[in-house]
């Protein structure tokens, strides 16, 4: 469970890396040149969208790369990772992966528990 746990949260991490850049970048460019009306204006929570596309997938990516030696801790910054991303991107085609994936991380990292290694978490 811990190596599904690793595996899924950093292809999380990746996939939530893309979105990332875009949701940043297209914050950045309605700033930066202003809104058209009809085609692209700015979002509601300008500083919400750009801090969670930064932490988010990096969170997934630390708990994935942490899921094998503290599992525990892991699951708990993949399952924080997968809420942000839906909490700020919603669950649409290009979150549903990157959303899907650390949940099913944050889930497995939880419930890794004796079988894996003798240092477990409960």
């Amino acid at each position: 469970m811990r190596n599904a746990a690793m595996i899924l949260g950093v292809i999380a991490g990746l996939i939530g890396m893309l979105v990332g850049f875009v949701g940043y970048g297209y914050v950045e460019l309605i700033d930066r040149f202003g809104e058209i009306d009809g085609l692209a204006e700015q979002v509601d929570n300008a500083q919400l969208i750009q801090t969670t596309s930064i932490l988010a997938p990096l969170l997934a990516i630390a708990g994935g790369a942490m899921a094998k030696a503290r599992a525990l801790v892991g699951g708990l910054l993949l399952l924080v990772s997968a809420g942000g991303m839906y909490y700020a991107f919603g669950f649409n085609a290009f979150t549903m992966f990157p959303v899907a994936f650390a949940g099913v991380a944050g889930v497995l990292g939880l419930a890794a528990g004796k079988p894996d290694e003798p240092k477990a978490h409960f």
